[in-house]
């Protein structure tokens, strides 16, 4: 993490004498989070490259040496507790959705390797893959309210547990994906949309509660339509839609009972959320193995550069 200058040091510490906006304290300087250990990252860059590599139909060499040496670290790294994507205050926990992303960084390795002839310890990639999954479905499950938990042992839930069918590591039409689905709208659900996390079961700093996350919303939308209910995930997808302002942006939450945006504006991570929420809608499987996103088309060629204007001279 670096600051908007560059700064590798950032240093947390709180300004006592600000009331925030709208009362919203504490205002802090810097982020403690650059000290945290986020294991999801590491799902999340590979998933990037394999993406980019699926539309583009090759892998660069150096990249694909940089895949390596990151799951090379990988292998025992997902062993590891982390402070999870909320990036939480409290003690480190073994976050289902940093699982599921680590799990996905060799998932999606082992088909890059596959499909490019590409050098790799496959066999063992494949172990650790399936070690991965084997710990989430047995650690990370509650079989008394049937769904996937924010962490091993815990009874919060998160709307991050939403990944083990949106990334493939369950099949969409498995029930324990279904019933996660009914429990993160049960229990996480505010007028339909969706909160990231209770926040009396998790420690991220802060009093209070918090505005419903776009994000998690459009993961729903998403989740619905993976799972059959293409009819439920097209009604919130359209109530989403009237959320945004009038340049078509969104902020990083959405409060219900004020009806408005807040938090971060404009939030990349929503509109991310959008378009993948809306290819799955149209059609498009992009989260999965097994339909990887059409090639992107080939920029065009562009017009000849025209020559620089005659300057004339003034009579």
């Amino acid at each position: 993490m670096y600051g908007i200058a560059g700064e590798r040091r950032l240093e947390e510490y709180e300004l006592d004498w600000l009331p925030g906006y709208q009362g919203s304290r504490p205002v802090r300087v810097g982020n403690a989070a650059a000290g945290q250990f986020q294991l999801d990252v590491y799902g999340e860059v590979v998933g990037v490259g394999w993406a980019v590599t699926m539309a583009l139909g090759e892998l660069p060499e150096r990249l694909w040496r940089q895949l390596r040496e990151l799951l090379d670290y990988l292998e025992s790294a997902w062993r590891e507790p982390d402070d999870g994507m909320w990036e939480a205050r409290g003690p480190r926990r073994h976050y289902t959705q940093s699982k599921v992303m680590a799990w996905l960084a060799f998932d999606r390795a082992i088909a890059l390797a596959r499909r490019f002839g590409l050098g790799g310890p496959l066999q063992r990639w494949e172990q650790v893959r399936a070690q991965i999954r084997d710990e989430i479905l047995e650690r990370a499950w509650d079989p008394q309210r049937r769904t996937f938990t924010q962490s091993y042992g815990s009874a919060a839930l998160d709307a991050g547990a939403l990944t083990v069918g949106l990334v493939g590591l369950l099949d969409p039409a498995d029930d324990r994906f279904t019933t996660t689905i009914d429990a993160v709208r049960r229990e996480l659900g505010h007028d339909g949309f969706i909160s990231r996390y209770s926040t009396d079961a998790t420690d991220d700093g802060l009093s209070g509660s918090e505005g419903q996350f776009l994000a998690c919303s459009f993961w729903l939308v998403e989740a619905l339509a993976l799972n059959g209910r293409e009819a439920e995930a097209r009604e919130l997808f359209e109530r989403l839609l009237a959320l945004r302002n009038d340049l078509g942006l969104y902020a990083e939450e959405y409060d219900v009972a004020r009806r408005r945006q807040v938090g971060n504006f404009p939030q990349a991570f929503t509109h991310l959320a959008l378009i993948s929420a809306a290819r799955v809608l149209s059609g498009e499987r992009i989260g999965t193995r097994s339909a990887p996103p059409a090639p992107l088309p080939r920029m065009p060629t562009p017009p000849p550069r025209m020559p620089a204007p005659v300057k004339l001279r003034r009579p």
